[in-house]
């Protein structure tokens, strides 16, 4: 091309794979043999978010940021976002950044105009465990088949649970809590329930003692407290303000990020949910909500056959409900194959090549990207803190051309703010009186242990009476002279007879029995009262 040095031409033929034109955000500017190219801007097409994607990179390299760039960029395009912040460090996106010699430093070489800006956030945690308006679910509305996936149980055991959750419904028994969902369980291979579900097929004692260690296993990662009311509602993340600006819902996950069947958990239920009341759209010109889950590695490390397999299944098919989702972490290779095939849109930080596995990492992470004009291997190494090698899919689908970048610099606080500005927002919320206290209405268990204790009193009574007619009995033998004959000894054997016959005297038995089936479960088990 006459006029242009050789070294140009492929910066330009970059460039012009990142010139839409429809609306897009801007990720920063084209760097090229170690020039910031700021009239070359590298973007992604508002319309592809529902494509999903992957910020990944070295601790320390940028990857929070890019995530609080996308977000706030998507929140001032009336995008809703949600945030999964396991560290506890993106809350700043609600607070005005504040400029300094680096800031000012970053958005001249990428001819960014800074402003400090804060974008509307609401701050969420599960079942109340950390700072946040607390997110809870109830048993009934996780189903059989998502209680089945986390509770890791074979086919058998999760027609069981099926039948276990058909009974509750069809008898008006409430699952709210786990408690209740236990109590359903002990009932059904009780004397006295067992034979609730005889003509169905059963429960066996087998099954329900594998379904209610499963439930106390479950219970000590957590998530005793996300059960529970009142239930929220996943539309409360779709909200756009009034001014036109999408609502940044942040999830704080810092309390328990340590307990990933939790998280993993909430992560099922709060997908399935929304794409089970979500529309198809297909594709829009810009995305009903974008999600991000910083510190994926976490999410993945531990986790279930059953839930990857859930999750690879929500994120090739969410798309169409218009959702996206972004995964951050350290590398390519934290995320399994069959969800990272999912994700059309890369932000590759720097990687460290320190060790041979290391090494290994950085060959499989190049092996991921398009054919490139870079040496990728070299250059992934030598990208500084807030460079990136970004591609994405275009207007049309296609990918981009590989293209390494300095990013913007975010506007909004890049840090966590003050525990009381958090509290604050908080209580400030309107969401706040919605959700913040937990209810414990009447439910399966308390259905349960009245009736029990209405067997029990009636049991009593039953005793009683039949103890007064034996004294009765003993008082008229005693009266007559003589031993009693056969027929006063028949008759003492038939008053017996009815006594232990009666339904009252089963009655008793039963409840008895199941007494003893809920105490030896509790002992066994380790179950407990959920904490509120």
């Amino acid at each position: 091309m006459s006029g242009t040095t050789p070294s140009a031409s492929p910066a330009a033929e970059i460039a012009q794979g990142y010139a839409f034109s429809g609306a897009a955000l801007d990720l920063g500017a084209l760097l090229w043999e170690g020039a910031c190219l700021p009239e070359n801007r590298i973007r992604i097409p508002l319309g592809m978010l529902n494509r999903h994607g992957l910020v990944a990179g070295a601790t320390g390299t940028g990857k929070t940021k890019t995530l609080q760039l996308i977000a706030e960029q998507l929140s001032a395009n009336g995008v809703p976002v949600f945030l999964a912040d396991i560290k506890g460090d993106v809350s700043g996106i609600s607070a005005p950044g504040e400029a300094n010699d680096r800031i000012r430093e970053r958005a001249g070489d990428v001819a960014q105009e800074w402003e400090g800006t804060g974008y509307p956030c609401e701050f969420y945690s599960l079942g109340g465990i950390g700072p946040g308006i607390p997110v809870r679910a109830t048993v009934t509305s996780f189903g059989p088949v998502l209680m089945s996936k986390v509770l890791e149980l074979n086919r058998t055991q999760e027609q069981s649970l099926g039948l276990i959750f058909h009974y509750a419904d069809s008898k008006g028994l409430e699952l709210i809590d786990l408690k209740d969902l236990r109590a359903v369980v002990a009932f059904l291979v009780s004397d006295e329930g067992r034979a609730e579900l005889k003509g169905i097929g059963g429960l066996s004692t087998v099954t329900a003692g594998v379904i209610l260690r499963a439930l106390t296993a479950f219970e000590q990662q957590g998530a005793g407290s996300f059960f529970g009311e009142p239930e929220f509602d996943t539309g409360d993340f779709l909200q756009i303000r009034p001014d036109g600006g999408g609502l940044v819902s942040v999830l704080e996950l810092a309390a328990v990020q340590d307990k990933p069947q939790l998280f993993s958990t909430f992560l099922m239920w709060l997908l399935a949910d929304l794409f089970h009341d979500l529309p198809e759209v297909g594709d829009l010109d810009r995305p009903k909500l974008v999600f991000f889950f910083d510190e994926a590695h976490l999410l993945f490390n531990g986790a279930s056959k059953a839930f990857l397999q859930s999750l690879t299944q929500t994120v090739r098919l969410i798309r169409s409900k218009g959702v996206g989702i972004f995964f951050v972490t350290q590398t390519p290779k934290d995320v399994p194959g069959d969800v990272l095939a999912q994700l059309g849109n890369r932000v590759q930080h720097a990687l460290r090549a320190f060790t041979p596995d290391d090494a290994k990492a950085l060959k499989a992470t190049v092996k991921t990207f398009p054919d490139s004009e870079y040496d990728l291997e070299e250059l992934l190494t030598q990208l500084g803190t807030g460079e990136a090698v970004i591609t994405v899919l275009s207007e049309r689908g296609a990918p981009t051309p590989v293209a390494a970048t300095r990013l913007r610099a975010p506007q909004s606080l890049m840090g966590p703010i003050d525990t009381a500005a958090l509290d604050r927002a908080v209580k400030g919320s309107p969401l706040h009186s919605r959700y913040a206290t937990a209810l414990d209405r009447e439910s399966a268990y308390e259905k349960l242990s009245a009736e029990q204790q209405a067997a029990e009193a009636a049991a009593v009574r039953a005793a009683e009476e039949a103890e007064r007619a034996e004294r009765a009995e003993q008082a008229k033998a005693e009266g007559r002279a003589g031993r009693p004959g056969r027929a006063a000894q028949k008759r003492d054997d038939s008053l017996a007879e009815q006594i232990a016959g009666s339904g009252v005297f089963k009655s008793l038995a039963r409840s008895i029995g199941t007494q003893l089936g809920r105490e030896i479960s509790r002992s066994i088990f380790g179950t407990a009262r959920r904490r509120r």
